[in-house]
């Protein structure tokens, strides 16, 4: 048996297992360690790529890029962070999650070019999946990559990758014990992902002084939301214009809420800035917008009473939710699951939502990140609340939201990737 194959008998239950072991830290950002393996790989992707990063919406713009992409018969590989269900989904290729064997044997390749061509490089867990994503991607002959950074911009993974475009899509307060503690920080390091003489969207319409600045330093071609392109709504339709010129009677997102505008925004203007590489005509615009689709992001599924799934987790994206709530028309009641990790603003999020919700159903979330029901519910109490009731798991809360809950109310699941992936799975369960 070669030494590859050895690598490759493990399943991907037992790699993801492994790689999660390799690093002391969970994260621990910078590029020389991924730098170094990349190139013991030969990582050097010839098709373009459009690098994505922001404190919200960067999943959206994502998934936009890649419907419109698709759309216009390009084969598309996408890496995305993190995921709800399966670590499947970070994967895509041509709209399809990489199955289990192709990224048994992506792992494997990097495992093999760590050890045994990089000095036994120690990798973090997500340092470990962009490699392999990237090797995958570049494998399947894929026509342009779409990446998705996972932290910040500057040091993660993902920027070991040059950006023939990159975009920032909002900057706000998260992650601040990494990335700094005010905005200018944050934006600095996102501002990172930008390339000399490249395309940098900026969709962010009250960016920090640090974006432009740096963008200005490094000689990147920016483009401002407002001023280099933007958008105008209408009652049925809407209008976007950029480098290329405008294109009006656009259908909107098939991705809910007001925000998303700007997320289509930043992803049209990206395509306008690479025409001359990756034309996109104007039906494809409309078939990939009208056919979109994210799990979790203000996601309204059918039925009665409304339930509206949305990951957000910070106070960027809770006035974000708020505003969608509020949109949505009249409710007899809402009830909100709501789980959270203890190292986010927990009271920011609270104190932008007490005023949409009739009840608190907080849920304990599994350590040792996640907070307890009894911290959600202090901070609640704190911000004036009493109508609060603690629950074990979302699992057990989503439960007695459904049970108590009357048909012209609505269930709002958010706080945290795990509350709604949680709340997700036992809807599956119960429907199996």
């Amino acid at each position: 048996m070669s030494t590859f194959d050895s690598y490759v008998t493990r399943d991907l239950a037992g790699w993801l297992a492994y790689i999660e072991q390799q690093h002391p830290q969970t994260i621990a950002l910078g590029l020389e360690r991924v730098e170094r393996v990349r190139d013991a790989m030969g990582l050097a992707p010839a098709v373009p790529i459009i690098t994505v990063a922001g404190t919200n919406g960067k999943g959206s713009t994502c998934a936009m890029l890649e419907a419109i992409l698709t759309a216009a018969g390009y084969r598309v590989g996408l890496y995305t962070s993190p995921h709800l269900l399966r670590y499947n989904e970070r994967v895509r290729i041509a709209k399809r999650e990489a199955d289990d064997a192709a990224l048994v044997s992506a792992f494997a390749r990097v495992e093999a070019a760590r050890t045994e061509m990089a000095g036994n490089t120690r990798l973090t867990y997500f340092e470990f999946g962009t490699l392999a994503a990237v090797d995958l991607f570049l494998r399947s002959a894929v026509d342009v990559l779409v990446l998705e950074v996972g932290m910040g911009g500057r040091l993660d993974a993902v920027n070991a990758f040059d950006a023939d475009c990159a975009i920032v899509t909002s900057i706000g307060l998260d992650h601040m014990d990494y990335l700094g503690a005010t905005r200018e920080a944050i934006g600095y390091e996102k501002a990172g992902i930008f390339r000399a003489g490249k395309p940098a969207v900026l969709a962010d319409p009250v960016p920090p002084a640090s974006v432009l600045a740096h963008a200005q330093a490094i000689g990147a071609r920016l483009l401002r939301i407002g001023q280099e392109f933007g958008c105008e709504a209408e009652p049925d339709q809407w209008l976007f214009w950029g480098p290329a010129g405008r294109k009006s009677g656009l259908a909107y997102p098939a991705l809910h809420g007001r925000i998303q505008l700007l997320n289509a925004s930043a992803a049209l203007a990206a395509l306008d800035a690479l025409q001359q590489r990756l034309p996109v005509l104007p039906q494809h615009l409309q078939r990939g917008l009208a056919e979109v689709g994210l799990p979790g992001r203000f996601q309204v599924l059918p039925g009665r009473p409304a339930v509206v799934l949305d990951v957000g987790h910070n106070p960027h994206a809770a006035a974000v939710l708020a505003d969608n709530l509020s949109d949505m028309g009249p409710y007899s009641r809402t009830w909100a699951v709501f789980g959270m990790l203890r190292d986010k603003d927990i009271a920011g999020v609270v104190s932008l939502l007490t005023g949409h919700v009739d009840q608190w159903l907080v849920c304990t979330l599994p350590p040792p990140r996640g907070a307890r029901a009894a911290d959600l519910a202090q901070a609640l109490r704190q911000a004036g609340v009493d109508a609060v009731r603690e629950f074990e798991n979302p699992a057990a809360a989503y439960a007695a939201a459904r049970g108590e809950a009357a048909e012209s109310d609505r269930i709002i699941v958010f706080g945290s990737f795990h509350t709604v992936a949680e709340v997700i799975a036992a809807r599956e369960q119960s429907k199996a």
